[in-house]
């Protein structure tokens, strides 16, 4: 399963992606070997630093308190489940955002994940403060608190796991994100093509760094419904063991609702992919897919 647990973590960045990030997160084989400290300096890599800051964002916000989205999640082939994005009324003056995962009954045979994460954004800057994951796993009970300190660009994370405590520290370079609030941030970026992304990301008790591009405009079909959308693809990378990549690609409509459309993963074995299913937004009629239809692009 430790393919999975990557694949996961792929598509959860992608959407900055979505809350992937909920399910396991156990450590992989790369997590397995010897410190960084204990290699010789010749092998360890520095991941390059951001060469610019993300623009200023577009006003005013795409969504507000009451917006809900639905996807299907599907994992190398397989549906696993559903997400929602929920954005929260405000509280104590920050935004909050609600993410949840559950698989489903044939996914559950392999895994069985029932999580929800909380992203507390500051609502004019979207940068965020704190964010918090509690996940049952196969009646494994773990959570994650991540408070993040713009002054020093500090990131500290407790968690337990499996009962067992811990934490650690990171710093990150012009942007601090969290998985859940990224993809919001996303949906207010001026989206032009060619325009350049970077900024650092936490992420399945890591920080990663997310390089990107906006590739393109593309006309996107859905069940859902026909959208002209922005393609950004990108590279996700662990600050501290670069060699795990993880490429990364999101479509966000190109329209006042900047919806996130689906967000792709891949990973040696094959993709891993969150697709919108329905959306309901204050003030307008909640929308639906219909049909059995493929997505095309």
């Amino acid at each position: 399963m430790t393919a999975m647990r990557t694949a996961l973590a792929a598509l959860l960045l992608g959407f900055s992606s979505a809350a992937w990030a909920q399910l396991p997160d156990a450590d992989g084989p790369e997590d397995n070997k010897a410190p960084a400290a204990a290699q010789a300096p010749a092998a360890r890599t520095a991941v390059p630093a951001c060469p610019q800051r993300l623009p200023g964002l577009r006003t005013p916000l795409a969504f507000a308190p009451g917006e809900e989205l639905e996807f299907d999640l599907d994992a190398m082939g397989a549906t696993a489940g559903k997400m929602t994005m929920a954005v929260q009324k405000k509280q104590d003056g920050s935004l909050p955002v609600q993410i949840k995962v559950q698989t489903n009954s044939f996914f559950s045979k392999v895994r069985r994940v029932n999580a929800t994460a909380m992203s507390y954004m500051h609502p004019k800057t979207l940068r965020p403060s704190r964010y918090t994951e509690e996940a049952t796993e196969n009646e494994q009970h773990r959570t994650v608190d991540v408070a993040f300190n713009a002054k020093d660009r500090s990131v500290r994370i407790n968690y337990v796991v499996k009962g067992k405590p811990g934490s650690s520290n990171y710093s990150y370079d012009h942007e601090g994100m969290d998985v859940a609030g990224a993809i919001y941030m996303l949906r207010q970026l001026p989206l032009k093509e060619g325009l350049p992304v970077c900024f650092d990301v936490y992420g399945v008790r890591r920080m990663w760094r997310m390089t990107g591009t906006v590739v393109k405009r593309e006309h996107v079909s859905l069940p859902l419904g026909e959208f002209d959308a922005w393609h950004l693809e990108g590279t996700a990378v662990r600050l501290d063991n670069p060699k795990m990549k993880r490429e990364v690609h999101v479509w966000i409509t190109d329209d006042e609702r900047r919806l996130p459309l689906a967000a792709v993963g891949t990973i040696d074995l094959g993709a891993v992919r969150a697709t919108l299913t329905s959306y309901s937004r204050p003030g307008e009629k909640a929308r639906q897919a219909q049909g059995k239809e493929q997505l095309k692009w």
